[in-house]
């Protein structure tokens, strides 16, 4: 009666479980390849416990120019995308205008979009324009996308967050500008934090858009594509394991001061 009454109270809990579990499973597997001697080339099953592919990640020299341009590529993106996105979503939750519907309309069309059809439609701009395909519209496109996932993520933070807190520093005496740089920036720079963590993922892991408006450039994951046909190498799998690790370090050291500069907030002055 203890255990049916237990599984009764706590089967959402066990189901979240079970689907977490899943969903981490593919990490776990390259977490652990990354740390195996495959038989050949084309063998992808646990032969050989080593650590040389830690030790020298960079075996294959094609790979790493492949991750740090991506890298290169990811940051300017989400540099450009997190400013557009953030000064869009202000503009969306806190100014009312003529086309604002539509313009929220509009946002969600790169999110509903097919990669394919983006990809065949940036790849004709960039051709009738005589743009030539390389680093840069790569970049160009990677924005395109990510302005969207940014707006949508930082104008819910925008939703949620009291503006009574900023009318009340108004009320002390506080500007405008002094009112943003202490109070809103701070609220809301957890959601700008989360977009921007959204777009440089999003950005690096791009293949499809990439694909169409790179031209001989080519990315990490184009390198993956690429090398799957003649054997990938096992650093593959330490470059994903490292940028899972520093991705999650990056969300928990945000989350940690997040809650340490709420705790601060909450603490009665002596």
């Amino acid at each position: 009666m203890r255990i049916s009454r237990w599984l009764a109270e706590h089967w959402v809990l066990g189901v979240a479980l079970l689907v977490l579990g899943y969903l981490f499973l593919p990490i776990a597997v390259v977490a652990a390849l990354s740390f195996n001697r495959p038989s050949s080339r084309l063998s992808y099953d646990f032969n050989e416990f080593t650590l040389d592919n830690w030790r020298n990640p960079c075996a294959t020299s094609e790979m790493c120019e492949a991750v740090l341009r991506s890298v290169q590529i990811g940051f300017l993106a989400t540099v450009a995308a997190t400013l557009l996105g953030t000064l869009m979503a202000f503009a969306l939750a806190r100014h009312r205008f003529r086309g604002r519907s539509g313009l929220n309309v509009l946002i969600f069309l790169p999110m509903a979009t097919p990669e394919v059809v983006m990809g065949t439609s940036l790849l004709a701009l960039f051709v009738s324009g005589g743009v030539p395909l390389g680093f840069w519209t790569i970049v160009i496109a990677h924005v395109m996308f990510c302005v969207s996932f940014v707006v949508v993520t930082v104008k819910a933070r925008l939703a949620g967050m009291d503006r009574r807190l900023e009318e009340a520093a108004m009320d002390l005496y506080a500007g405008e500008w002094q009112t943003f740089r202490r109070i809103t920036l701070p609220l809301v720079l957890p959601g700008i934090v989360a977009a921007a963590l959204l777009a440089f993922s999003l950005s690096f892991d791009d293949f499809i858009v990439t694909n169409f408006n790179s031209g001989t450039t080519v990315t990490f994951p184009m390198y993956v594509w690429g090398a799957a046909q003649r054997g990938i190498p096992p650093q593959v799998n330490v470059i994903g394991t490292a940028m899972f690790g520093v991705a999650l370090l990056l969300v928990l050291a945000t989350s940690l001061a997040h809650q340490a500069r709420a705790g601060g907030q909450r603490r009665p002055a002596p």
